[in-house]
């Protein structure tokens, strides 16, 4: 019988690697074999370290996930690479981020999540499991959730969903055949859900954890993420928007979740502001270890400045727009930029700190956009960054110390919003923008939210961050929004985005114009279909046929 290449059983030995999370920062006990596996905590522990782990790794958090951004109007890709397609709806499902991120989620990520989660309840029917071993049991359900909704939303419709099989559930133990495509995406989120639901009951609070295992998953973070696929789900099916008012209700209620009054502490380096009351679920880098290997975030050095102005080796991969300036500086008042904008870019003339200096912003390298992201910068501020900790020794590695987000509950709130909006409670939703608003000392909401004014705060508020598909935002809301919204996804998915020209590159003082980026010439109109990926052909033809395209795509 044929094999899904892409679902191979890994040995067990493979499963602890290294990593930049204190908490995954352990050893294996020997090289045990999968029968010999989870024989004591340590092993569970070092299993579960593995899953985490990936997420760090180029193929998803480091970069690769962020190439699909390019089809909104918020980025432009600062080195020309060899997929443009990502930019220009005409991708075919080969591009090599796509197949990165779609076979590290299934290969080292679902498929490490089952194999976890069908060894611990076997045990568990002839001996009752140890604290420890429980709660990797529910961080296993948690991270094969979480890896299932990074395929579920990128590829799967209403009319046929994603492969999915939880190997717990099959008679007689799971013998790696093909995994049944779901018939429609809603029974992907459903088991995601399921899973979710599971982590959630039986997982630590945050509060419980002590310092040295921060960064596990914990109870908010599953009710928070699952807020998130709730949101996703009613692109196909809105009655699973009040699903999504009661998760965040949850959040804040049950887990005392709320804003952090500053938003800059949200991305400083300093280990004691990593875990505020906003934070729902990060990836806690160090920036110590090889990321190469695995471990820490790269994505801070990967969007810095190319070569760093010869300070360290930035990679001026991912470079800020002028839309997005446009859109932030819509809550400038008169000629005073606000400290949301101040904090998330820079623009020519922009006095930062960096490695100890005042420095003033100008870009010379590569494709020119007049901007640079600022948001994850700090760990570069000090004179020694990294003989205090804060970069990578290996510049080759740009990795920085940072609690990188996935989701915070900001990103909750939001959604919340979105719900109520889609109920006609404007006033609500006003409610929650207006937190996020006056956090950041931002002029309120006088009235009622419109779609507008929720389309500017997630954009605004989560620029650049992995915890905000900004791109998949204006999908969903092209795909099945009210038609402010929709109109408002349409126009930044149909255009091309605007940066800006210097004449002289070098001088911050020099003239400049807004002219569009020339990647973007090819660009396609959005049709439906844009909505997912297609497979790679790799996998389909491993298949023998089983994976199929959405019908869109064939």
């Amino acid at each position: 019988m044929k094999k899904y290449i892409i679902l191979a059983i890994l040995a067990a030995g493979t499963l602890c690697i290294s990593s930049c999370a204190q908490f995954l920062d352990v050893k294996a006990e020997g090289s045990p074999t999968a029968d010999q596996y989870f024989q004591n905590d340590q092993q569970a522990i070092d299993a579960v370290d593995g899953i985490y782990a990936r997420l760090a790794q180029e193929n998803v958090l480091g970069r690769e996930l962020y190439w699909e951004q390019a089809v909104a109007n918020d980025i432009v890709w600062g080195r020309t690479r060899g997929y443009p397609t990502l930019a220009t709806f005409d991708y075919t499902g080969d591009e090599s981020p796509l197949r990165g991120v779609f076979e590290q989620a299934y290969k080292q990520g679902m498929n490490r999540c089952n194999w976890i989660i069908q060894q611990l309840m076997l045990k568990q029917v002839n001996k009752d499991l140890t604290p420890v071993e429980v709660r990797s049991l529910g961080e296993a359900y948690f991270m094969r959730a979480y890896w299932h909704f990074l395929i579920a939303y990128r590829y799967g419709t209403k009319d046929l969903g994603v492969p999915f099989v939880a190997y717990e559930t099959v008679e007689g133990g799971y013998n790696n055949e093909i995994p049944e495509q779901q018939p429609s995406v809603m029974v992907n989120y459903q088991l995601i859900v399921d899973d979710l639901e599971k982590a959630e009951e039986i997982l630590p609070r945050f509060e419980e954890y002590d310092a040295a295992n921060r960064g596990r998953a914990h109870k908010a973070a599953a009710a928070a993420v699952m807020a998130k696929v709730y949101a996703y789900w009613a692109t196909w099916d809105k009655s699973q928007w009040p699903n999504v008012i009661t998760c965040v209700d949850r959040l804040e209620k049950t887990y005392n979740r709320a804003l952090h009054p500053v938003f800059t502490d949200l991305f400083a380096p300093d280990v004691d502001k990593f875990f505020t009351r906003e934070y729902c679920w990060g990836y806690p880098s160090n920036g110590s270890n090889d990321g190469k290997a695995g471990g820490s975030i790269e994505f801070p050095g990967v969007s810095l400045e190319n070569k760093g102005w010869g300070k360290f080796n930035g990679w001026g991969q991912f470079k800020p727009t002028y839309d997005l300036y446009e859109e932030m500086a819509k809550d400038n008042v008169g000629d005073v930029k606000n400290e949301r904008l101040a904090a998330t870019m820079l623009e020519y003339g922009d006095v930062f700190p960096y490695f100890g200096e005042n420095r003033v912003f100008w870009s010379t390298s590569d494709v020119e956009s007049g901007f640079q992201i600022y948001k994850f910068l700090q760990p570069f501020a000090p004179a020694d960054p990294q003989g205090q900790g804060y970069l990578l020794d290996n510049a080759d590695w740009p990795c920085t110390l940072i609690n990188w987000p996935i989701i915070r509950f900001a990103d909750c709130l939001l959604l919340r919003a979105e719900a109520n909006l889609v109920a006609g409670n404007g006033a609500a939703a006003a409610k929650d923008i207006n937190l996020i608003r006056q956090r950041s000392h931002l002029t309120p909401l006088s009235g009622n939210a419109t779609w507008k004014d929720l389309y500017h705060e997630r954009r605004c508020e989560l620029a650049f961050e992995m915890a905000n598909d900004h791109a998949y935002d204006c999908k969903r809301w092209a795909y099945s929004g009210d038609p402010e919204i929709k109109a408002l996804a349409l126009n930044e998915l149909n255009s091309h985005p605007r940066v800006r020209h210097y004449e002289d590159r070098s001088n911050p003082e020099s003239p400049f114009t807004v002219g569009g980026y020339e990647d973007y010439k090819n660009q396609l109109q959005w049709q439906d279909k844009f909505m997912t990926f297609p497979y790679p052909s790799e996998q389909i033809n491993k298949s023998a046929g089983k994976l199929k395209n959405p019908p869109t795509w064939n």
